[in-house]
């Protein structure tokens, strides 16, 4: 009979905690390997300019070494892991020395030693079988299982044809096919643990279980695309629209359903600074279209950001700052998704224009020059005015060094440090064509599938050599530079929009449309950038379709049609049948009939392949009838059986 095995159980066991404790100590490792040794390239605490040593000190201090760690999941699942694995060494250490599952020793059954004589056998078993005898324990599994055990381990050791077939076989039976056991430890039959036993079952898949199915699911559930919550993908749907402005922006995003628990002020004194801090910041936010204090805090932290005012805030605030921060890249390309759902290219380029700003802190009045290091509204004002005077960005990143204004007060430090920010900055050109793949002219005729192929190439980049982190000292996480290529009609639906993150020196993206019916098209190419103002590109894509009517009629070959004509494989196996039935009536047709026939003209083979393929189908689509109308009946009967 089947029973208990606790070495089959230390297996079983052994295999479920390595289940958890493998790949448990992998993250656990990863993570220390990240914390304490990770190089700062890895982490993006570079500093390439004196502007970005105070970013890269802050994302040093956050992102190595063991206070990194302190996360109650990360401790709690440290702890787990370890009390596992202790366990996992106790049941190695237990499989080590009585490692063999579902082991018959008679001299283990009955507690002797393996040299005891057979008046030591007799003793233990008379005692053995005395303690466990069923009529002393009625109701009690584990102890008339142990009876029948020490039964056969003396009937191994007495009867000899019993001893004969355990030495050569390992079993008193004789030789074994399979042998089954079942891997859970004995204590579970012992009557005095039964309550145990079954509380703990009903704690574990009652309890334990379904709470975790419930948390994993309520948790997931609540998450889309680009790990974004669905809450806020609704409420950008309720706000993002084709009029949305650019200066309305930061209070759509201050109310993502991530920041609704973090942006709760619950003090009085909390309330009390961020009304201090909207004082300083009203004059540059449009009105508010909600007073909730959650989309309040949010929206005037996002403008002390914004204007440059973060000195204002205090350490609590900071941090919770940071955490809209941390999330708005991903937050900001979820808005941008919605536009795309919306069909809604203005609204769409905005929130790109709108993760510009919050990529280099700086607003929408401000010149673009102060994404230069050092740089304030002294030094715009001078660069901007009198003679090599520039407004843009660009147009000050093309002058020579020497031809650079705004640089006086400066030291040669800072100096330097402007002239590396320019080779950083991005110097692109962008280059578009319409073609039709496969296609044996350049003309595009209604229902081709068309193809846009964007050519981005970065002129700062030597060949080989990939762009690395944006320039955004003011932003507190590292970001990498990307592009977004988006074509819209010029009534403003969008066509395609895309983000382009290859670091490479030329990028080549596709866009794939069906051509519009026959007429003249402009349509609208935008590639702008994701971290930088003022670097925009614009230009028109024409398209001019023509009337497919005038192709030349497409001709079927030859060959093609004939394979139209051949039957199918299931149309092959039914002229077979066909063919086995008329050869045996031809078979019993008499001669009379023959000759009735001879006035008649015989098919040619053709013919007769062709009235055998017909009768083939036809008896295909009887056969097909017969059955949906048996199952039709059996349907109905079983309605009525109900």
């Amino acid at each position: 009979m089947l029973q208990y095995d606790d070495s089959a159980a230390a297996f079983v066991a052994l295999s479920f905690v390595t289940i958890y404790i493998v790949p448990s100590w992998y993250n656990i490792l990863n993570k220390f390997k990240v914390a304490l040794f990770s190089s700062d390239e890895e982490i993006g605490a570079i500093s390439r300019t004196t502007a970005e040593k105070e970013k890269a000190a802050k994302l040093k201090k956050t992102s190595k070494g063991l206070k990194t760690l302190n996360s109650p999941w990360f401790l709690a699942n440290l702890v787990i892991t370890i009390i596992l694995t202790a366990l996992f060494v106790w049941l190695l250490m237990s499989v080590q020395s009585d490692g063999e599952v579902n082991s018959f020793d008679p001299f283990h059954i009955l507690d002797v030693d393996s040299g005891a004589d057979m008046k030591e056998i007799k003793k233990a078993y008379k005692k053995m079988s005395l303690k466990f005898h069923p009529d002393k324990n009625p109701n009690n599994p584990q102890a008339e299982a142990t009876f029948m055990m020490v039964a056969k381990a003396y009937e191994a050791l007495t009867d000899p044809t019993a001893k004969e077939n355990y030495e050569k076989y390992g079993n008193p039976d004789g030789k074994q096919s399979l042998a089954v056991s079942i891997g859970l430890p004995e204590f579970l039959l012992n009557v005095d643990n039964r309550n145990f036993v079954l509380l703990s079952y009903l704690i574990i898949m009652v309890g334990l279980i379904p709470m975790a199915v419930w948390s994993y699911y309520s948790n997931s559930s609540k998450f889309g695309e680009k790990d974004v919550m669905y809450d806020s993908y609704a409420w950008f749907h309720h706000n993002l629209n084709e009029h949305i402005l650019i200066k309305s922006l930061p209070e759509v995003l201050s109310g993502s359903a991530e920041f609704r628990e973090r942006n709760m002020t619950k003090t009085a004194e909390g309330k009390q600074e961020i009304g201090k801090i909207l004082v300083k910041t009203k004059p540059h936010m449009q009105k508010p279209n909600f007073q909730h204090p959650v989309v309040l805090k949010g929206n005037v932290l996002l403008h002390a950001f914004l204007t440059r005012q973060t000195d204002v805030l205090s350490e609590t605030s900071q941090e919770d700052l940071n955490f809209m921060l941390r999330y708005s890249s991903s937050l900001i390309d979820a808005m941008i998704s919605v536009c795309k759902h919306q069909e809604s290219l203005s609204a769409a380029l905005n929130c790109i224009k709108f993760g510009q700003y919050v990529a280099q802190g700086m607003w929408l009045k401000d010149s673009e020059l102060l994404q230069l290091p050092h740089f304030t509204a002294d030094e715009v004002a001078h660069a901007t005015k009198g003679k090599n005077g520039v407004k843009t960005i660009k147009d000050y990143v093309a002058l020579d060094n020497d031809s650079k204004k705004g640089l006086a007060d400066f030291s040669d430090a800072q100096k330097e440090d402007i002239f590396k920010t320019c080779k950083l900055l991005p110097d692109v050109t962008i280059e578009s064509k319409v073609f039709v793949d496969d296609d044996e002219d350049d003309k595009v005729y209604e229902g081709d599938l068309c193809t846009v192929l964007v050519t981005i190439t970065r002129n700062n980049l030597e060949d080989g050599e990939k762009a690395g982190l944006v320039h955004a000292p003011r932003f507190p996480f590292p970001k990498r530079e990307a592009w977004w290529v988006a074509l819209g009609t010029t009534q403003g639906k969008i066509i395609s929009i895309d983000k382009v993150t290859s670091p490479n020196k030329v990028v080549e993206h596709k866009i794939k449309f069906l051509a519009p019916k026959t007429g003249t098209y402009e349509f609208e190419l935008h590639v702008l950038s994701n971290a930088y103002v003022g670097f925009d590109f614009k230009d028109t894509v024409e398209l001019k379709t023509l009337d497919a009517s005038v192709l030349p009629e497409y001709k079927i070959h030859p060959d093609d049609a004939e394979l139209d004509d051949e039957p199918t494989l299931f149309e092959e196996m039914m002229n077979a049948n066909i063919e086995d039935d008329s050869d045996s009536d031809e078979e019993d047709s008499d001669s009379d009939d023959e000759s009735e026939e001879e006035g008649i003209r015989e098919l040619t083979a053709a013919e007769r392949k062709k009235q055998e393929l017909l009768n083939a189908r036809k008896k295909a689509a009887s056969a097909a009838g017969d059955d949906s109308d048996s199952d039709d009946d059996s349907d109905v009967e079983e309605v009525h059986a109900d």
